[in-house]
Parts: C-alpha cells; structure tokens; sequence
C-alpha cells in the first residue's frame, strides 16, 4: 500500500468512538499506509470495538497515561508487536465535571491536578514512554483547543490545554536533537466524547456559525484527521513545536 505514510508505525490514543479525531486518524493513516496500535483506557473492549470500523485490523492495549506501570510496560508491547515506532498522536484530555461548564472560580485544586495530569502532563509521560522506539526520529502530535482564548463553558480545560501547548514547545525544544518532532492540532468543536462532557457545549460549538470564515462541520471530524496524518508525515520534515489549526479559520478573526 502506498501513501504518506507507507511504512510508517503509529501509535494512537483515545479512539473512543467513530466521531472521534482519533478515530478519523487512524482510518486515514491506515489509508495512508501506516500500520497502527491503539491504545485505551478506561474500557479497551470499547476501542476494539470502535476498531473493527477500521480498514484494517488494529491491536489494542490498555493504557492509563497516569499509571507508571502501564507507562513502563509501553515500550515493550508495542515492540513485540510493530518493532519500533515512527509517530505518537496523543488525543487525551479530561477534567472532571466540577471543573467545567460555568464552575471555574469554585473548583478545587483536586480536580484541577487532575485536568492538568491527564490533559497535559501525560503528553509529557506518553513522549518518554514511547521515546525509545522512536530511534530513526518521530513525530508526535497532539490535539488542543485554541488555548489563547478563554471559552464558553470550558473552564479549567483551557488552562489545561494551554499547559498542553506549552509542554509540546519544551518537548520539541529537548527531543530536536533526537529528530523527533512535537507538534499540536487546533481543531474545532466536534461532537465528540469529549465535546459531550461539557456542559452547555453547544453555546461554545454555536461561536463557529457566526465567526468560521469556511463553513464548519461538527459532524465531519476527518479534516482534523488528515491534519494530524500530515504532521505524522515526512511532509513536515523540519516542523516542530508548532500548532496548525483546523478549524475554519475561526482563530484569525478578531469578531
């Protein structure tokens, strides 16, 4: 098979369900020519099923991006299984639901470490698990939510999202002189997982009717797909650090 990504490895996070960008970044790297791993948590038997809507079979391991043992047993499933690895896409974020939807200047520290743990930090951890199978160089790419801006109902994510952009420079910054590539996608409101956890997200997601200068789809996650398949590329051989928008073009309007 022939592609951008022909004999490329991949491993990918958070495929939860078929609307999902994960899931959408699979399919297209596959497409593409990329043989994948896909890693779940907290219910894997979801992902394998999700995976089956794949266009080719797709293995799928468990993982807790905060479980130290589940990050140190990483790099040894997932070289018994495709040998090394040539790209990482990081597609994790939660907070709990006292740190959204409105609540932003009474949520505990409690639920804030833990936005930042899974959303950000882990960006970090999935990295260096993953390091020593990425010895020819790599790409990672990660997913946020323009964190420039402070958003409807969003809260305490955006903060957490904006640590994630920050540790994707630093990232990039320290794994140059290995030749591998940190980069982020900034894709707009889908009707994801994720999007169903906040509340009143359809006040935030309604911002894109007005102000999108390309008509945008929350039903069509592909085009942030293809953007995370791009940078997983040689395409973008000398990109890093950088985030890439995909969303309509929303970020460039001032109102």
């Amino acid at each position: 098979m022939s592609g951008i990504l022909a004999g490329k490895r991949v491993l990918i996070t958070g495929v939860l369900m078929e609307s999902s960008i994960a899931f959408h970044t699979a399919k297209v790297a596959q497409e593409q020519g990329a043989e994948i791993i896909l890693t779940a948590f907290p219910r894997p038997t979801l992902t394998e099923r999700i995976a089956k809507k794949l266009p080719k079979p797709a293995k799928v391991i468990e993982l807790d991006v905060t479980n130290d043992e589940h990050l140190a047993s990483l790099e040894q499933v997932v070289r018994d299984e495709l040998g090394g690895l040539d790209g990482v896409v990081h597609s994790i974020g939660f907070a709990p639901q006292d740190a959204l939807g409105g609540n932003f200047l009474n949520t505990p520290f409690e639920s804030v470490s833990t936005a930042m743990h899974v959303s950000a930090f882990s960006l970090k951890s999935l990295t260096m698990a993953c390091l020593p199978l990425m010895q020819e160089g790599g790409s990672v790419v990660g997913l946020t939510f323009d964190a420039q801006f402070a958003w409807p109902q969003y809260d305490w994510m955006g903060p957490a999202k904006a640590a994630l952009e920050a540790t994707s420079r630093y990232l990039a910054r320290d794994l140059g002189k290995q030749n591998v590539r940190c980069n982020l996608i900034s894709a707009g409101p889908l009707g994801s997982m994720a999007a169903k956890s906040i509340p009143g997200f359809s006040e935030l997601a309604a911002v894109w009717d007005t102000r999108s200068p390309l008509e945008w789809d929350m039903k069509d996650p592909e085009p942030a797909g293809r953007g995370v398949v791009a940078l997983l590329s040689d395409f973008f051989p000398k990109t890093t650090g950088e985030i890439v928008h995909v969303d309509g073009g929303v970020h460039i309007m001032g109102a």
